[in-house]
C-alpha cells in the first residue's frame, strides 16, 4: 500500500498538480482567442504578445510597489499589480484596434487579412516588449514560496516520495477558476454580454435589434485584455518571465482554442486542460512509478518516457492535426459565444 501511494504522490507532484496549473494557464489564454474569433471573427495571432505586454505592465507596476515597500504579505505583489496591468493592456489594445483593425473592419476586410494583420501587430507588440525590458528572463514572484514543501508532506505522511505545492500552483488553479465562473455570468446573465452572444450569432440581426457593434468591440477588446493579462502574469509567476516564450505559447493556445471548438468558451477550457496534460503525459518519465507498482526489485535501463521533453512543443501540433483531421470542428462543435 505505500508503494502505491508514493506512485500517486509522484504523479501527483510531476503530473496532475503542474497539469492543472498549466491548463488553467492555458486555458485563460484560449479564451481570449475564443472571444476574439466568436465575436469579431478573426484569428488574433498577436495574443501571445499581448498576454507578455500584460504581464510586463504588471512586473513594472509590481517592481514599484516592492521598492515602496508595498507587499501582499504570504502573496506575491504582482497580485496588487495586476489591476493596474489590466488596465494598462486594455488601453493599449484598444488604441491598436482604434489605429489598426478599425480600419480593416470598417471596410469588411476578409478575415485573411485580419491574420495577416494581427501577425505584423505581433512582431511590433514583442518589439516594443524587448526593447521596455529586455529579452531575458525576470524573476517577480515574492511572497511564500511553498503552501506545503516536499520535506513536510514526507514528514507529515511517512512517505519517501513528497507532494510540494507552490503558492503560485494554487493562486493560479483558484484565479483561473474564478475568472472563469465570472465570465460566464458576464456572458449569460448581462445585458452587454446577451449583446456580444448575439453579435456573434448573427451580426445584421444583432444591428437591426438595436445593438451598438462600437460598444461590442470596445468590451470585448477589455475582456481579451484582462483575460490576456492575468494568464501571461501568473504564467510568469510560475515559471518566470521571459518574452519569447509567450510567442511559443501561441501554439499552444490554439491548439487549446481549436480542440476545444473555436468560439466555444467551454471549448477553450477543456482545450486548456487536454492540451496540458497531454503533453505532461506524453513527456513524463514512468520509471520511478512503475518500480513502485511493480512486483519486486524491478530494475529499468530507461526512464520509460514516450516522449522526451524536447517534443514537448511538438504534442501540441501533433494533437492539433489530429483534431483537424478527424473533427475540424473541435471537441464541442465550435462557434457558439
Amino acid at each position: 500500500m505505500t508503494d502505491v501511494l508514493n506512485a500517486l504522490t509522484l504523479l501527483a507532484n510531476f503530473l496532475i498538480v503542474p497539469g492543472l496549473t498549466y491548463g488553467s494557464q492555458l486555458a485563460l489564454g484560449a479564451l481570449g482567442v475564443t472571444l476574439v474569433y466568436g465575436v469579431l471573427r478573426f484569428s488574433n495571432f498577436a495574443h501571445g504578445e499581448t498576454m507578455a505586454f500584460g504581464a510586463m505592465l504588471t512586473i513594472l507596476v509590481t517592481w514599484g510597489f516592492q521598492s515602496m515597500g508595498i507587499s501582499a504579505g504570504p502573496l506575491p505583489t504582482a497580485l496588487l499589480a495586476l489591476p493596474i496591468g489590466i488596465i494598462g493592456t486594455a488601453l493599449f489594445t484598444l488604441f491598436i484596434d482604434r489605429s489598426v483593425y478599425a480600419y480593416h473592419r470598417k471596410r469588411k476586410a476578409s478575415p485573411v487579412i485580419f491574420l495577416i494583420v494581427s501577425i505584423g501587430v505581433m512582431f511590433v507588440m514583442g518589439g516594443l516588449i524587448r526593447f521596455i525590458i529586455g529579452p531575458d528572463d525576470q524573476i517577480f514572484f515574492d511572497g511564500t514560496r511553498f503552501i506545503i514543501s516536499a520535506r513536510e508532506f514526507r514528514q507529515i505522511t511517512g512517505l519517501d516520495e513528497g507532494l510540494a505545492l507552490r503558492m503560485t500552483q494554487a493562486i493560479t488553479v483558484v484565479t483561473a477558476a474564478v475568472i472563469v465562473c465570472l465570465l460566464f455570468w458576464f456572458l449569460n446573465h448581462t445585458r452587454t454580454g446577451k449583446s456580444m452572444r448575439a453579435y456573434s450569432d448573427n451580426e445584421n440581426l444583432a444591428l437591426l435589434s438595436g445593438i451598438n457593434p462600437e460598444r461590442v468591440v470596445l468590451i470585448t477588446w477589455i475582456l481579451v485584455a484582462a483575460l490576456a493579462t492575468v494568464a501571461g502574469t501568473l504564467y510568469g509567476l510560475d515559471k518566470s518571465f521571459k518574452p519569447f516564450v509567450y510567442m511559443q505559447l501561441l501554439l499552444p493556445i490554439f491548439a487549446s482554442a481549436i480542440v476545444g471548438g473555436v468560439g466555444n468558451p467551454v471549448g477553450a477550457i477543456a482545450g486548456g486542460y487536454i492540451i496540458a496534460f497531454s503533453e505532461l503525459i506524453l513527456t513524463f518519465a514512468y520509471k520511478k512509478v512503475i518500480q513502485y507498482l511493480a512486483p519486486g526489485d524491478l530494475e529499468l535501463d530507461s526512464l520509460m518516457q514516450i516522449l522526451g521533453t524536447d517534443y514537448k512543443i511538438a504534442v501540441s501540433f501533433i494533437i492539433l492535426v489530429i483534431v483537424l483531421i478527424i473533427r475540424p470542428t473541435g471537441l464541442f462543435q465550435g462557434k457558439t459565444l
